[in-house]
């Protein structure tokens, strides 16, 4: 009866990595009701976790989340709960000193899961492959002391990403090692590439003309690689004050946008071959991006800006059509949202807001329209796991479970 139930409740695909399937911010349930904002959500459990900022994952019924528990000190933990029940199923841990880190409370990696492993980057290098079941270490690699990488200001964040047989990390390796692949099976090393020391935003995988490229970026430049060999297919200089590359690129129609909190954006566009790009436009002023990686339908990209709030850009000229006036997400020096379509053919997205507050909304080119907003967890800024009708979220104390419709 329970497998029913919990089947019954998802109804959907996992999310075994940084924002979903497709790692872009869907989420899109099969079935969504009509009346589903005005159904107040049963949370179907809590448990006691440490703190930190990644994100949660959940496959196969089992939800993972890291974590740096007060006891025992200077630990870093991956741990595994039962979807449904909460159910604690499996931790892993391994020393992390972080020293005099700022912003120390705990990892900012999210754990991916990949044909029953996961994979984590801990805040000061340590990448680790475990059995997604039971918690067995495969294989772990100190990127510090095996590779050279260089630990950033705020430690590591960006999340493993999967790449047919290799696990992309980006750590910033001594030399030219913006990004290290190792075997996902094994943990050696298959190459390193890219000049740029380490950001905090996980690189990703896109299709242009028919190839793929690895885009990266750090906090001297926007980068470009060979996803097979790690060779630089181009890099777009873009200096950014204290390093903070944080929030995901968007890659919509041969354009990506890269939006920063001190230098604003800019829209390189994409050539017919691999080393070809140009600068589309910037703005340096209007739309300062931070940590929240930005949505996009029908030629708009909804952005969080770090004064206005969330935006509606054209994506091609770069004009901003609205903005929310931070009623979305507290107004703060460090403004956080995570966006998610929730039904994207009819513009309704889910945010998750630093307040830890979930709010369904509806976006298009005039607006937005703010449906309902549920409190379901403490202040956070880590991104939530949605499967079905399910949401799982963190904050510094505490992983909830809650039944949405």
């Amino acid at each position: 009866m329970l497998s029913f139930l919990f089947s019954a409740g998802l109804l959907a695909a996992d999310w075994p990595r940084w924002r979903g399937p497709t790692g872009d911010g869907t989420w899109n349930p099969p079935e969504v009701p009509k009346g589903f904002a005005t159904r107040e959500p049963e949370r179907l459990w809590k448990a006691s976790i440490g703190a930190g900022y990644g994100g949660v994952t959940m496959r196969d019924g089992r939800v993972y989340v890291m974590d740096r528990p007060k006891s025992p000190e200077n630990t870093e933990r991956v741990l595994c709960f039962d979807a449904e029940t909460g159910e604690p199923l499996w931790s892993r841990e391994w020393t992390a000193d972080y020293g005099s880190m700022e912003y120390g409370t705990g990892p900012r990696a999210s754990v991916t899961i990949h044909e029953g492993h996961a994979y984590t980057l801990g805040a000061v290098g340590m990448a680790m492959c475990l059995n997604a079941e039971t918690g067995e270490a495969v294989w772990q690699v100190d990127t510090v002391k095996d590779h050279a990488a260089k630990v950033p200001t705020w430690g590591f964040a960006a999340s493993p990403v999967i790449e047919g047989e290799k696990v992309l990390l980006h750590v910033g390796a001594e030399s030219q090692g913006s990004v290290v692949a190792l075997d996902r099976k094994s943990g050696t090393i298959v190459w390193k590439g890219g000049p740029d020391p380490a950001g905090y935003c996980t690189p990703e995988v896109i299709t242009h003309t028919g190839r793929k490229q690895l885009i990266t970026w750090g906090p001297e430049h926007i980068q470009s690689l060979d996803p097979e060999t790690g060779d630089v297919f181009w890099t777009w200089p873009y200096k950014i004050t204290y390093g903070v590359s944080i929030a995901q690129p968007l890659y919509r129609d041969g354009l990506l946008l890269v939006s920063g909190y001190w230098h604003g954006t800019k829209v390189l566009k994409l050539g017919e071959k691999p080393q070809d790009v140009s600068l589309a436009w910037e703005n340096e002023k209007e739309m300062c991006g931070l940590m929240s990686a930005p949505l996009y339908k029908d030629g708009v990209v909804y952005l969080l800006d770090k004064n206005k709030g969330l935006q509606g850009v054209d994506l091609k000229t770069g004009k901003v059509l609205w903005s929310d006036d931070n009623t979305l997400t507290p107004k703060d020096r460090n403004p956080q949202m995570s966006l998610v379509w929730l039904k994207e053919s009819e513009g309704l997205a889910s945010l998750l807001n630093a307040s830890g507050e979930l709010v369904h909304v509806k976006l298009s080119k005039d607006g937005f329209e703010e449906l309902v907003r549920h409190q379901i967890i403490g202040k956070t800024w880590a991104h939530p796991a949605f499967v079905g009708s399910r949401i799982w979220a963190r904050s510094d104390t505490e992983l909830v479970a809650w039944a949405l419709w």
